[in-house]
């Protein structure tokens, strides 16, 4: 992921195949990260959070490599659908196609489906930096937390998309079973942080 947002958003709002819904839910899921890395270090360093401090570094090395991860899988869902693409242009009647096309199919849930499973693991950092870190940051604890469901729920249409025309069933229901668990567990910790900013700030 080396080009810039603008050229990003650009090439998504066109008619090429990549990026699609897959990569944008990784970007989603990578800024929703970077918010709470900011929570972090936006409390290091205060003597208000001092005996947070060694826990919240550890926190930001782990929300690093987490965005690391997301951009990583915003190249990883292009390179995956690329193979798809070309599937689908093979002939109907010729007889290869079909195992080509399920090979394909596999191929192309694997990187949405990982997005998922970071996004859980990144709203449980997220979690954190909202029980712990600085209160005048603790919105973007919470917008952190809306950006990384609104990712998980993108990512999981992106896998059904794939699993919806797969003729193996039994894998299609595997990786359909662990989705919706993801977006149901995704959805509720998102909630759960979300509604307790929320009251926070509503509150006054």
């Amino acid at each position: 992921m080396e080009r810039d947002i603008h050229s990003f958003l650009a090439v998504l709002a066109s008619k090429a195949p990549t990026p699609g819904g897959g990569g944008a839910a990784a970007l989603c899921a990578a800024a929703g990260i970077a918010l709470g890395n900011m929570v972090g270090n936006l409390t290091l360093g205060k003597k208000k959070y001092a005996e947070v401090e060694e826990g919240i570094k550890a926190l930001n090395e782990r929300a690093e490599a987490l965005r690391a991860d997301f951009l990583a899988l915003i190249d990883a869902d292009a390179e995956a659908f690329a193979p798809l693409s070309r599937a689908y242009g093979i002939p109907k009647d010729d007889p290869a196609r079909a195992e080509v096309m399920e090979a394909a199919l596999l191929a192309a849930a694997g990187p949405p489906l990982e997005i998922m499973r970071k996004c859980a693991e990144a709203l449980s950092l997220t979690a954190e930096y909202a029980a712990k870190g600085s209160a005048l940051a603790v919105s973007d604890a919470g917008c952190a937390a809306a950006l990384l469901r609104a990712a998980a729920e993108a990512a999981a249409l992106n896998v059904f998309i794939n699993t919806k025309s797969m003729t193996d069933r039994r894998t299609a229901d595997r990786l359909n079973l662990e989705a919706h668990s993801l977006a149901a567990h995704c959805g509720l910790a998102a909630g759960e942080i979300y509604d307790g900013v929320y009251g926070r700030l509503a509150d006054g």
